[in-house]
């Protein structure tokens, strides 16, 4: 979105409040505004403004000011952004700005996934740094071997996944953060109040069949915390399995328990409580 020749780059410095759209750029919208409903707006691209305003990316960031979060607050809401009719898209607000950093990677690794099986590819691995997508299994017909990262060594995981033609991607606020005063800020915002979640999780690892579903939620469960991810898994809404870590224990959504392998200590989350 920084890019000036890019699609999202001139829909977000648009002239008007409508402006036509690619059809990919269109999927992405409409994936982004289910994933919206669903969450009940804890997963929420509208929040460029308050990225940029974080600016994370600086070798220098520092906390902004909490009016300016409060009236950079009021241009992010993605309930006020509409997808009509022959991908159009109008806005509300004109200074409403889009993000797609929490959905394009899993919606890239999706559209290679499809390009190698129309090339009669029958097994594959997608890495792209996070989000990791495995087509089929190897060629000996025995599972993918998804190791998960430990948030807190970089020489050691979390556990390590078994699986066939899926998507594992992970998020956490352990890779981008600074710390000002004595705390931690990490870069996953919550657009509900404009500042980092405050989460009680560390990272949130999602598999599914389908890799945009997991990046976008990946990020929407982490905001949500354990018990906001726990409901929405056991609401059925969403097909999905999940792996969640709170700095002490891993809990492992039944689907993929048996799976799953780790030392660490461990928790069973089913579909009834």
């Amino acid at each position: 979105r920084t890019k000036e020749e890019s699609e999202l780059y001139r829909l977000n410095h648009r002239s008007g409040n409508e402006v036509t759209v690619s059809e990919d750029l269109y999927a992405l919208l409409s994936c982004a505004k289910e994933y919206y409903e669903k969450t009940n707006g804890r997963f929420d691209i509208s929040v460029a403004s308050l990225s940029d305003l974080w600016n994370f990316k600086s070798e220098t960031p520092k906390v902004p000011d909490d009016a300016q979060i409060k009236k950079t607050l009021k241009k992010t809401d993605y309930s006020q952004v509409h997808l009509e009719p022959e991908h159009k898209v109008v806005f509300d607000d004109p200074d409403t700005m889009l993000d797609l950093g929490a959905l394009a990677k899993g919606y890239i690794a999706d559209k290679l996934k499809a390009y190698l099986v129309s090339e009669e590819i029958e097994g594959g691995y997608i890495n792209l740094g996070g989000n990791v997508q495995v087509l089929g299994t190897k060629t000996d017909g025995s599972d993918w071997r998804v190791a998960i990262q430990n948030p807190d060594s970089e020489s050691s995981y979390l556990g390590v996944l078994s699986t066939a033609d899926k998507a594992v991607i992970t998020s956490g606020g352990y890779e981008r953060y600074f710390e000002q005063d004595g705390q931690v800020y990490h870069h996953i915002i919550d657009p509900q109040t404009g500042y980092p979640s405050e989460s009680d999780l560390t990272s949130v690892t999602i598999v599914c069949s389908d890799g945009t579903t997991a990046d976008a939620l990946s990020t929407a469960l982490f905001v949500m915390g354990l018990d906001g991810a726990k409901e929405l898994y056991r609401s059925g809404s969403l097909d999905f399995e999940m792996i969640l870590y709170d700095g002490s224990r891993v809990y492992v959504s039944e689907g993929i328990a048996d799976s799953f392998s780790t030392n660490m200590n461990t928790e069973i989350i089913t579909i009834q409580p």
